[in-house]
């Protein structure tokens, strides 16, 4: 039986993938694309972009995968960019209807760059509990927006 794009990118997330990583790599297959090179470009995005706790690498690896969705459809960057503009903006309307805010610090209410904030969210589960929940929300959103 064929696995989900959810499970595909949970099972990577466990396997020590980040956030984005997980996300972009999920669509590899259905969109035919490098899993290897997306797994690099996305590498720095985890924990809110070099776990700074800014934008969740679920978002930002959302974003990159709407980015791949219209350059495959289009072949003029000006038309690529003014397809995945306003796709993005749907995209984060609606995350923030889930959580309230795309920004990873204030999904985690901790911070990862400290030590003190990366072992809180080890020992609170909150990579088991909120990310993978971001991470699959993330892709819910991306197949609806894709199938518009």
């Amino acid at each position: 039986m064929k696995k989900s794009t959810e499970e595909k990118a949970i099972e990577s997330f466990r396997a020590g993938l980040n956030c984005a990583q997980t996300v972009v790599t999920s669509f590899s297959d259905d969109l035919n694309f490098d899993r290897n090179l997306a797994e690099t470009i996305s590498c720095g995005f985890g924990g809110g972009m070099g776990r700074l706790g800014e934008t969740c690498g679920a978002v930002t690896g959302s974003y990159m995968v709407l980015g791949i969705v219209n350059c495959k459809k289009f072949a003029d960057n000006t038309s690529r960019k003014e397809a995945t503009y306003p796709m993005v903006q749907q995209f984060s309307k609606k995350f923030k209807q889930i959580y309230g805010t795309t920004d990873c610090k204030s999904l985690l209410k901790c911070d990862l760059k400290t030590e003190e904030g990366h072992r809180y969210a080890k020992e609170n589960n909150l990579f088991g509990t909120v990310c993978e929940k971001c991470i699959t929300d993330s892709i819910k959103i991306v197949k609806q927006l894709i199938e518009q």
